[in-house]
């Protein structure tokens, strides 16, 4: 409500910023502008959507969305580290370990990868979407410390993984055909039967 009040008496212009809404809530980026949080955040999604539309062309159950927002909740994750890290406290530092936030986010992405893997019928699927969540979230990790050329790189690389090696996997390790029901064959007669 506060936002709103102060819009409409004037008090607040957007302009080319975002940080009229920091400092109407109350509070304050510290370690990263908003344009840099959101360059991070928005190249968290795009690095996502670029996995996940693979994922969702191949018809697997965890698809675009699903990476995006993977990607995006890590991303925000590692961005909140870095606001949490630089935050007033008694001695004017809260303390924090970064780490813990790239502990955090790969068992929450674990998680949910692991209930996308499925067997079936002596079969495993989803390893692959799953692996792919993962990736998601390292990446996602990656865009939030301002790592875009390492995250890129890896979108870049899980697209060849994911697309061409797809391709390959016939030739590499062709999938056995299932034996062909066989009326069973009558033993010939032995001699002396």
């Amino acid at each position: 409500m506060q936002i709103i009040a102060a819009m409409a008496e004037g008090g607040i212009t957007m302009g080319t910023s975002w940080d009229w809404l920091g400092n109407v809530a109350g509070s304050d980026l510290r370690a990263h502008g908003m344009m840099e949080v959101a360059l991070r955040l928005f190249a968290a999604m795009a690095c996502g959507a670029a996995i996940g539309f693979e994922r969702e062309r191949a018809a697997r159950p965890a698809g675009l969305r699903t990476h995006i927002l993977v990607a995006l909740a890590a991303a925000l994750f590692t961005v909140l580290t870095g606001e949490i890290m630089v935050m007033p406290g008694d001695d004017d530092r809260v303390t924090a370990d970064p780490l813990r936030v790239i502990e955090a986010v790969t068992s929450g992405v674990a998680f949910l990868a692991a209930g996308s893997i499925v067997f079936s019928r002596g079969a495993v699927r989803g390893i692959t979407t799953g692996a792919g969540m993962w990736l998601a979230g390292a990446i996602g990790l990656a865009c939030g410390m301002g790592l875009l050329q390492i995250a890129a790189l890896a979108t870049a690389l899980a697209l060849v993984v994911l697309a061409l090696l797809a391709r390959l996997a016939p030739v590499i390790a062709p999938q056995e055909k299932a034996p062909q029901e066989q009326a069973p064959q009558e033993k010939a007669p032995k001699d002396g039967d």
